[in-house]
């Protein structure tokens, strides 16, 4: 039989693409046969996991004791502290989140008498070369300040203080006019800078337009009937939100107040407070506030003797929330101190208060329940840990230190 160039050409192509099709079928039953018996991976392997810095949280309580004995205090504090300075030092940022983080820190070092938080914030504010945050108008990147202007309250050095005050009177040189403190939060982050400049500078106008700025805010945001802060003008009652078309109120029909953001601002009281001459013309208004918010956040007080995320709607945020729940204990326990607040009457809250929070550290030292960056009330995981809460219960330590001392006996104001 005889066939043409042609052909052949055919018939080759023809047998070869048999070939091929006959041995890729014989593979795949191969690999099918192997498959079947676990000893082929999947053609695409999966990723290899990235190593993580730090294990997954210990999902057990640390056990700590919550009795108001400077020891179990220390302990409590030193437990939380040490897990936070592990985990964040290499990443500090002069950002708000970690200056919040830093007062604690600071207030650590004063309250344990161990230098290495003290040491830590000196590090970083050389690793910062003493500067504030992107944007040093806005409050949250002037809260570092808070830090450096301590460490040179203790320890003075010019250069710690230099950028920040030059920033700062530049704040103060532009014409009255604008809202720099729009949101309630702010009132934690710029006013006690302000305050620390007047104690070093002994010029009263950094509290002069800390003052005047501080009622602007209180008069657009403060609730007289409620006494406490919207978080911001987006959750005024009278507002209609977009998504749902109706106005801004909680799933129980009462007005949306944030247990974070009313925390800033009691915090924010205290630590300007702490600063303000008993006879500051302005000091009376500062402490009729500071009652009026401690009063009203005593009567909505968890049965935990914790704070819900929405303060007036604990049935829709059932978890409480450990940020919140520490500034507002932190600033009772200030109060007592300071003799502002009737012992009486508040220290059943603080020693509750504090055993809830206490009850939310882990075995590894993280403190959870707290409510990630947001600005309002939502939901969150009981595991959710934040430097900046961990910044606030450091502050509570360091007065409930004070108040265990047996000479803090203050007369009532």
């Amino acid at each position: 039989m005889h066939f043409s160039l042609s052909q052949c050409v055919k018939r080759v192509r023809v047998f070869r693409t048999a070939l091929i099709t006959a041995g890729m079928l014989a593979a795949l039953v191969a690999v099918s046969s192997l498959k079947a018996q676990d000893k082929v991976p999947d053609p695409i392997p999966a990723p290899t996991p990235r190593p993580t810095p730090f294990p997954p949280p210990v999902l057990t309580k640390a056990n700590l004791s919550p009795e108001l004995t400077p020891t179990a205090i220390v302990t409590a504090m030193r437990k939380v502290a040490d897990w936070q300075l592990a985990r964040s030092e290499a990443s500090f940022k002069p950002d708000w989140t970690n200056g919040v983080l830093f007062t604690g820190f600071m207030a650590a070092s004063t309250t344990t008498g161990d230098p290495k938080y003290y040491h830590a914030m000196l590090a970083m504010g050389e690793k910062f070369n003493w500067q504030l945050g992107k944007n040093p108008p806005h409050a949250d990147d002037q809260c570092v300040a808070q830090t450096y202007l301590e460490l040179y309250l203790q320890h003075p050095d010019p250069k710690m203080i230099e950028t920040a005050r030059k920033q700062f009177d530049e704040m103060l040189s532009k014409p009255k006019g604008g809202w720099p403190w729009s949101w309630c939060d702010a009132l934690f982050m710029a006013p006690p800078s302000l305050a620390r400049l007047y104690k070093i500078t002994g010029d009263t106008k950094y509290l002069d337009f800390m003052s005047r700025e501080w009622w602007i805010t209180s008069k657009k945001l403060y609730d007289e009937e409620a006494h406490l802060y919207f978080r911001d003008k987006t959750f005024f009652p009278t507002n209609i939100v977009k998504k749902t078309g109706k106005p801004a109120l909680e799933a129980n029909g009462k007005k949306i107040f944030w247990s974070r953001g009313n925390g800033w601002v009691m915090g924010g009281l205290v630590r300007v407070l702490q600063f303000m001459p008993a006879d500051y013309p302005d000091r009376p208004n500062f402490v009729k506030q500071f009652k009026e918010m401690a009063a009203a956040l005593l009567a909505i007080q968890g049965s935990d003797g914790l704070w819900r995320s929405g303060l007036l709607d604990p049935d829709t945020y059932q978890q409480p929330e450990n940020s919140g729940s520490a500034l507002f204990t932190y600033a009772f326990a200030w109060g007592i101190n300071e003799g502002i607040l009737d012992r009486a009457t508040y220290l059943p809250a603080v020693q509750k208060a504090w055993a809830g929070l206490v009850s939310h550290i882990y075995a590894d030292g993280r403190l959870g329940s707290i409510q990630p960056v947001g600005m309002g009330p939502s939901l969150f995981k009981p595991t959710s840990s934040e430097n900046f809460g961990v910044g606030a219960f450091l502050l509570v330590g360091s007065e409930l230190h004070r108040l265990a001392r047996p000479q803090t006996k203050p007369v009532n104001k």
